[in-house]
Order: C-alpha cells, then sequence, then structure tokens
C-alpha cells in the first residue's frame, strides 16, 4: 500500500473524543516499549509521525493516526509497566477493554510483540482475552534485526507455542529497522478491511432480503 498521507488525529481519553469519520480502524497493542510507534512509522515510511519515547509507560490514551483518509492507526497504552500505578493500570483496563469489545469501526488489532523474547504473561493474557472476545487479530513480532536470520524460525516457534497460537491467525515478521514484513502487514491489514466489508454486505443483503 503506499501513503500519500498521514497524520495524527487525537489522544483519546473516551469514546466522546473518537474520530466521528466511519473509517476502519487498526488497533495497536503490546507491552511498553515493544516498538508500537516505530511499526506506525515505518508502515507510513514516516520517521516521527507516530511519537517514540524511550519512557515505558508514556501512551496513556487511544492515539489515532488517519492514513490517506481511508483507515486510522489506533495505537493503545503499552501494557505490563510495573512503575504505572495499580489504579492507574486499572482504569486503562477498563477503557481499553471498552474500546476492543464495543468500537464498531475496529476491524483488527495488531497484537505487538519483541520477537527476542518469548511472550510475556501480559502477552499471552491478551491473546487469549482477543480469541474468547472474538476480536480478530494479527501477532506481529518485532525487532527481528536485532537477532540473526538464522534464529528467526526458532524464535518464531517460541512465540507461537507460548501463545498456544491459532494456525488460522494471521502472523507478521517485522523489523522497523529494515522495513521486513511491512508489505506482508499491510496485505493483512487489507484483508481483514475487506473481509469485515464482506460480511457487512451479505448481513444487510439477507435483512434486505424479501420474505
Amino acid at each position: 500500500m503506499k501513503v500519500n498521507q498521514a497524520e495524527f488525529i487525537i489522544s483519546a481519553v473516551g469514546p466522546s473524543q473518537y474520530p466521528p469519520d466511519a473509517l476502519p480502524e487498526i488497533a495497536l497493542a503490546g507491552r511498553s516499549n515493544v516498538g508500537k510507534s516505530s511499526l506506525i512509522n515505518r508502515m507510513i515510511q514516516r520517521k516521527n509521525l507516530a511519537r517514540t519515547s524511550s519512557k515505558p509507560g508514556k501512551t496513556q490514551q487511544l492515539n489515532y493516526y488517519k492514513i490517506n483518509q481511508d483507515l486510522f492507526f489506533v495505537d493503545l497504552p503499552g501494557y505490563g509497566y510495573a512503575q504505572v500505578s495499580k489504579s492507574k493500570r486499572e482504569i486503562w483496563g477498563k477503557f481499553i477493554e471498552e474500546y476492543l469489545l464495543h468500537r464498531e469501526y475496529l476491524k483488527l488489532v495488531l497484537l505487538i510483540i519483541d520477537l527476542r523474547h518469548p511472550p510475556s504473561k501480559d502477552d499471552q493474557a491478551m491473546y487469549a482475552w482477543l480469541k474468547h472476545n472474538g476480536v480478530p487479530l494479527c501477532v506481529v513480532t518485532t525487532k527481528a534485526d536485532k537477532i540473526s536470520k538464522g534464529q528467526w524460525q526458532k524464535h518464531v516457534k517460541i512465540v507461537k507455542e507460548t501463545l498456544q497460537m491459532d494456525k488460522n491467525d494471521p502472523f507478521v515478521l517485522f523489523s522497523s529497522e529494515i522495513g521486513l514484513g511491512k508489505d506482508e502487514l499491510w496485505g493483512v491489514i487489507q484483508d481483514a478491511i475487506r473481509h469485515e466489508e464482506e460480511e457487512t454486505t451479505l448481513e444487510e443483503e439477507a435483512v434486505n432480503a424479501p420474505e
């Protein structure tokens, strides 16, 4: 996908602040400092649109980025950051859960995991929760450039086995540094949007069909 336009729209702290545009939304979930902002920047071929930070836990809202007037990337607050208070984590949890379960424009969640390490308990819990609630997802492993190419499949196997991953869920090996997986991930995103649109059309036809 060729990105001609990309812009930051809003840091939303509740449904009243979500953009009114009826555009597909692709959410990014993952631990703090897993590389979500870097992934967005690589996907849109911009260096600094998404705000990267060396300080984990900085993202505390849903950051909306509009791409080509066609869709939104929605960067969710990172999880698993111990220095955030328990009460704050609980607020984030309810906020994010509400979005993931009830946002009608959400088409796909990208579960971002650092390829170098086995998925954390938070990663495992997020994957299991998304599956339990029927939320469409794609597992994306970042920082592939940080380990040798010959070790990639070993680490991929560890990720899939630790998550007990459904073989039907898409999986993308990714590196923001070298662009690995960018085109493949765009394909997964476009397929998810197309699939959702086709299902919606079929449902509308069924409702409008004569008795």
